[in-house]
């Protein structure tokens, strides 16, 4: 027959001096709003002279054993609970250790100071700064490296990888002929449109010639050819060998003693040096015949005239200004596809997140350079 539980309890009991605290009863759930007050209610009664006794306790569960960590304070109960004349159970005692050991072990987590939103802002330009210049150090070295094996290749002709060239030319220059062509064709529609409709109202409509001629021929050809490979060709050269880095096939060429950036960069530097100028070249007939149709049909500007016209005012020296800007488009489209697909981590995520990176930092060196190489060829006079 198991006796019915009773209240837990604490009195002081003055009549020892020093005047002792006596614990008695069930300090259980069951009893906690009545114990939580009692505890209340005795707290500042003792001092540090006052003895304990829990020789009375009777059932003991965590949150009694809680409020008398409470009450008593973890070390002095830690003390009279290992204290020989103690009557506590092992039980018991295991339960408040453990109850007493956690409650001094828990701090209250330290709220983080707010950060104003000044800081917060002048932080986040400070981090894109440094990585701004940490990802234009990493690209130039990774083109003195190209570079170095390049100028090793020369004196080893043997080991130029020719078929690999032959099919990169093919992926990046044959295939994407149509959609340059296409796009400049119609880019050169609409210039010839656009200059037909402000040089109408001076009277000058025949300037379109020119208009068209000069801006496809200097700028719009090899800056469109080098934005749609910047989209298209440097995606898949950080596609394609992030997917190898991520497969560790990487490590296993370097295991096998060759040569990443001879086996995989170089063939595609090459072939983007050979393909873009040739699809720059391709823009530019493409977009002067846009012109052309549309001076044609809007104008009444024969073609026999319109290519009279670009005879006579521009020279061979603006083909040569667009054209000359190719190659080192090429060089650094392709530098930092291959670069941003060196850097993958390993996976599927990280293959996307610099294929992103890869077309965005293309399209923009690409435009700064051009607006660099305008302004230098402005200046001289070419």
């Amino acid at each position: 027959m198991t006796s019915s539980p009773t209240p837990g309890s604490a009195h002081l009991d003055t009549a020892f001096s020093p005047a002792r605290l006596r614990v008695s009863g069930d300090w259980t759930l069951a009893h906690y709003t009545a114990l939580k007050h009692l505890s209340e209610k005795l707290r500042g009664q003792y001092d540090a002279n006052t003895s304990i006794d829990l020789n009375g306790l009777g059932a003991l569960d965590t949150a009694g054993a809680s409020l008398l960590v409470e009450l008593l304070g973890s070390e002095r109960l830690g003390k009279t609970a290992e204290h020989p004349d103690c009557t506590l159970s092992t039980a018991d005692r295991a339960l408040l250790q453990t109850v007493y050991c956690s409650l001094s072990d828990f701090c209250v987590p330290i709220k983080e100071p707010e950060i104003s939103v000044s800081v917060q802002l002048l932080t986040r330009i400070g981090r894109a700064v440094d990585k701004v210049w940490t990802d234009t150090m990493q690209l130039l070295g990774f083109v003195g490296l190209i570079l170095e094996v390049i100028a090793r290749g020369l004196l080893r002709p043997k080991r130029w990888r020719i078929t690999p060239m032959i099919a990169h030319i093919e992926q990046t220059g044959l295939d994407a002929a149509p959609i340059v062509a296409l796009l400049t064709f119609l880019v050169g529609a609409v210039v010839a449109f656009l200059g037909a409709t402000v040089l109408a109202s001076f009277g000058a409509t025949i300037f379109t010639v020119d208009l068209v001629g000069f801006s496809f021929l200097r700028e719009f050809g090899v800056l469109l050819t080098a934005i749609l490979m910047a989209g298209r060709t440097a995606s898949a050269f950080t596609a394609q060998i992030g997917s190898m880095k991520a497969n560790e096939e990487i490590d296993a060429i370097r295991t096998l003693g060759l040569d990443p950036i001879e086996l995989l960069v170089v063939p595609r530097v090459l072939a983007l040096l050979v393909a873009l100028p040739m699809l720059t070249f391709l823009a530019m007939l493409s977009g002067i015949v846009g012109g052309g149709v549309v001076c044609a049909v809007s104008l009444d500007i024969s073609p026999a005239m319109f290519l009279s016209l670009l005879q006579s005012d521009i020279g061979i020296q603006h083909f040569l200004v667009g054209l000359v800007k190719a190659p080192i488009f090429a060089f650094l489209i392709a530098a930092i596809g291959c670069l941003e697909g060196f850097k993958v981590s390993g996976s599927a995520e990280s293959v996307g997140a610099h294929t992103t990176s890869s077309v965005v930092q293309s399209i923009f060196v690409v435009i700064v350079l051009d607006a660099v190489a305008a302004l230098f060829f402005m200046e001289m006079g070419w």
